[in-house]
């Protein structure tokens, strides 16, 4: 909107010409997006507070959790409110890739928000049934997939990190892979989301990540230089990206170890799912396995502890799941296990970032 606004009156003041530049709106973004958790923050707080919408905490967690049990939830609608607003400013809207992040990110914050409003406003058990919950996100997942492949400047062809002259076409396929590539990064987040910082933190690593990431892929003699897919338009992600950058620093102030408010299904889902999302539209798909590598460890540590509890009659890998409550039940202390984990994030970052490089 400001970009609109604003950039028009470059051919009258030279001043606003710094409009037209990616790299400030984007800084921009990132600002507007954290003061907007900033100032709102506290208010939050207190309305969840006062309307009682707590953290419920598993009575099999570790014992130290229970004293979390209260705490406001749902800070999730402050994420998303600082995102999709100081986007709205700073993005070019007659950008489709865009709207086409905004619409994946707006169908999974309302799973997301109906699965915590059934839990703690209805006060059931259980939200949404598993089940339901994936069957919504396949289905926004496959819709935004669908736009994106009739688009006709986006193309069906993916990355493989390391194989520049390797892009196998998927054709009709694609779509199936994006839906993957969302409604898994989706929920790998969710699982993350357990200690208090614990999936913010990589979230706003990931999303500083692949805000460098929609830059250089959509900058044409960048792209050509670093012999990746060049994809017109989809640099003005990179305001986007740095938007999700913003609004997680904003409410890590908030989220911070001792947490004074949790982000709940309705932020961690379509955190989860905007990252995937952008991870489509850069081609930069396989890389999100590195580049969100805490997530698919937390993951894949649910999967492997359920199968392997089915198939050995009770026995299991690790002391509990996801994988970050194992640390605590070994006896690391919660401040070192998100410290550590943040710390393994931006390893892997920088190690998907020297691919771009890498032939």
């Amino acid at each position: 909107m400001l970009y609109h606004l604003l950039y028009a009156l470059h051919t009258r003041f030279s001043v606003f010409n710094v409009f037209r530049y990616i790299t400030f709106r984007t800084i921009y973004a990132g600002l507007t997006a954290f003061l907007i958790c900033i100032v709102l923050g506290p208010m939050m707080i207190r309305f969840l507070s006062e309307k009682q919408i707590g953290q419920y905490v598993r009575q099999l967690g570790p014992k130290s959790h229970r004293e979390k049990a209260g705490t406001p939830t749902m800070g999730g609608l402050l994420i998303m409110a600082a995102i999709f607003v100081s986007t709205l400013l700073w993005a070019d809207l007659t950008n489709f890739y865009i709207w086409i992040v905004l619409f994946i990110g707006a169908g999974f914050f309302a799973i997301g928000f109906y699965d915590d409003y059934l839990m703690q406003i209805k006060k059931r058990s259980c939200g949404l049934s598993a089940k339901g919950k994936i069957l919504l996100q396949v289905l926004v997942a496959f819709m935004g997939g669908v736009m994106l492949y009739i688009y006709p400047d986006f193309s069906s062809k993916i990355t493989i990190p390391l194989l520049k002259t390797f892009s196998p076409d998927l054709g009709y396929s694609y779509v199936l892979f994006a839906v993957l590539v969302i409604v898994g990064t989706s929920n790998a987040v969710n699982l993350t989301d357990g200690l208090d910082g614990l999936a913010i933190g990589p979230v706003i690593i990931a999303a500083a990540t692949y805000m460098m990431f929609a830059y250089v892929t959509g900058h044409v003699k960048i792209a050509d230089y670093l012999q990746i897919h060049y994809v017109a338009g989809c640099g003005e992600l990179t305001i986007l990206c740095g938007a999700v950058a913003g609004a997680g620093l904003g409410f890590l102030w908030f989220n911070a170890y001792p947490a004074q408010i949790f982000m709940g299904d309705v932020g961690s889902l379509p955190l989860g799912a905007l990252l995937g999302a952008v991870a489509v539209i850069t081609k930069q798909e396989i890389l999100m396995i590195v580049v969100g590598g805490v997530f698919v460890v937390e993951a894949v540590s649910v999967i492997l502890q359920v199968g392997y509890f089915k198939v050995s009659g009770g026995r299991r890998i690790f002391k509990m799941a996801p994988i970050h409550h194992h640390f605590e039940l070994k006896g690391w202390a919660e401040p070192k296990v998100i410290v550590r984990f943040w710390i393994v994030a931006i390893m892997l970052a920088l190690l998907s970032l020297s691919t771009l490089k890498l032939r």
